[in-house]
């Protein structure tokens, strides 16, 4: 709960790097160390959720120019869920595999969201007026790349500070324990 709060809070700072978030990190830190599948799924979209919940309270009171809620969200939802499969993909907790879960899961996002935006949400013209060519999901994912970077970089250091955290509470939990 506690994680979901904060998590939540943090995407909301103003001025903060756009895309600039722990969700992705939360996800896949849910999937690989929560054994309960359900709540590991549940845990990043709480987050979004929350996160989104106060945006809107911010709109809606003219202190952000985001919106929290917005046409065809549900799908972002479900593109959160999906990156948690990233983490359960994770076998064993070590710096190689969640290095490269941290790459996979903005890229699996970048590559997904862009689609849909590009595709179209349901009932709404495709996205950014790109056309439904080849060229045009191109163009839709050149207009994401700078979101794309930043998440990569954020997921890389959410996952340290998540998985660090974790390794080093199961380590001091050990040492309780041996003494």
């Amino acid at each position: 709960a506690l994680l979901v709060i904060v998590a939540a809070l943090y995407r909301i700072i103003p001025g903060r790097p756009y895309g600039f978030a722990p969700q992705w990190a939360m996800a896949v830190f849910a999937g690989a160390v929560i054994r309960d599948r359900k709540v590991a799924l549940i845990i990043p979209v709480l987050s979004m959720l929350v996160s989104d919940l106060l945006y809107q309270l911010l709109y809606m009171n003219g202190m952000s120019v985001f919106p929290g809620f917005y046409a065809g969200q549900w799908q972002n939802y479900l593109l959160f869920s999906l990156i948690t499969f990233v983490g359960f993909a994770v076998k064993k907790i070590n710096l190689p595999s969640i290095a490269l879960a941290s790459l996979a899961a903005p890229t699996l996002f970048f590559l997904l969201s862009n689609f849909v935006v590009w595709f179209g949400t349901a009932g709404t013209p495709q996205g950014l007026g790109r056309p439904r060519t080849f060229a045009g999901l191109i163009m839709c994912y050149q207009d994401g790349i700078p979101f794309f970077t930043t998440s990569l970089y954020a997921t890389l250091f959410f996952s340290s500070l998540l998985f660090g955290a974790f390794l080093l509470l199961a380590r001091t939990r050990t040492m309780a324990v041996n003494r």
